[in-house]
């Protein structure tokens, strides 16, 4: 049952001990109550579980849920399943909300009912550097709606938006994937018409280490181009049943780098993939260039036509650099 004006915090980790405590405690730290904050470890073979637990003895807020390592999206939708609140709130174990955030938030959402989320400033640092206050992506920037503009990229980050639960438990579980999982999730609460309010200041904040993202070799490693795939096609499903059309400069550039994806699942040996997405992004628009790419895959093979197509575009940049030396 829904609790009136609850926020539960949905936190997938995965070995992560001492982040999880520092997302933890940032989340405790809000000015905001009612809250809930629910922990689902990911199958940690390290002390993760142990720590939440030691939270869990000195807050009641905190809940651990637990399943054998399966990803984000099932992580979230674990939580998701188990949550209360009113408003529903993502967080990647690793980042950090603002004490502010839900306040400034659900009196937003409150003040504009027509509103289906709202978002805020989020910065991005190293972890362990010095903190700033510059909005990455285009989380300064104002919208009303997520399409077309989400098509470009997704441009908040987890830990930016602050969703109503109806429209969360509406849009369908998370898909069961490691790669560009939150942006399909997204791009569908976008098909569905969510509208958009905003917070003019930070809310929260990206903290990176590369070496420990799941996103880390997303544009070679095989099981994580294969995610990507098929996310991109569904993506396109959403944005074809809102019916965004194929010259938006939003759409232009989702298509354009949808086939960069393609090309590099045929380089990694995903064959099946990358016709698949390919044939999907030709069905939409009937892009000479993709048709031709397809076609030609068809005959020769897509992994050597893209290796062909790479090598010549390597001596034309080759040539071009040679001809303007001095």
């Amino acid at each position: 049952m829904q609790v009136k004006r609850l926020v539960s915090t949905i936190i997938p980790v995965y070995n992560r001990p001492a982040l999880v405590r520092e997302a933890i405690e940032s989340v405790l730290a809000q000015t905001y109550r009612p809250i809930e904050i629910i922990v689902v470890d990911d199958g940690s073979t390290d002390e993760t579980a142990e720590s939440v637990r030691q939270m869990m003895a000195e807050h009641d807020e905190v809940h651990l849920l637990q399943q054998e390592n399966a990803g984000p999206g099932p992580a979230r939708q674990k939580g998701l399943d188990a949550a209360r609140g009113e408003f529903i709130q993502f967080l990647d174990s690793d980042d950090l909300l603002r004490p502010n955030k839900f306040e400034w938030q659900v009196e937003q959402l409150r003040v504009r009912p027509e509103c289906n989320a709202c978002y805020g400033w989020t910065t991005r640092y190293e972890l362990g550097g010095q903190k700033n206050e510059t909005p990455v992506k285009w989380t300064g920037r104002k919208f009303d709606a997520m399409f077309p503009s989400f098509l470009a990229d997704r441009w908040w980050d987890t830990s930016t938006p602050l969703y109503r639960a109806d429209c969360i438990h509406a849009n369908g579980p998370w898909m069961d994937l490691r790669q560009e999982e939150d942006w399909e999730f997204d791009c569908r609460l976008a098909s569905k018409g969510v509208t958009l309010a905003m917070v003019d200041a930070v809310v929260s904040e990206t903290r990176v280490a590369l070496s420990e993202r799941l996103s880390f070799g997303g544009s070679s490693d095989p099981s994580l181009l294969k995610d990507r795939c098929i996310a991109r096609g569904e993506i396109l499903r959403h944005a074809m049943h809102s019916r965004v059309p194929s010259h938006d400069r939003y759409m232009r550039q989702f298509l354009n780098s949808s086939f960069l994806v393609a090309r590099q699942a045929a380089l990694a040996g995903l064959e099946r993939e990358s016709a698949g997405l390919l044939r999907q992004l030709n069905s939409f628009d009937g892009d000479f260039t993709r048709g031709s790419f397809l076609l030609l895959g068809q005959i020769f093979g897509l992994r050597s036509i893209t290796r062909a197509a790479e090598a010549t575009r390597s001596a034309i940049r080759s040539f071009s650099r040679g001809s303007h030396a001095p």
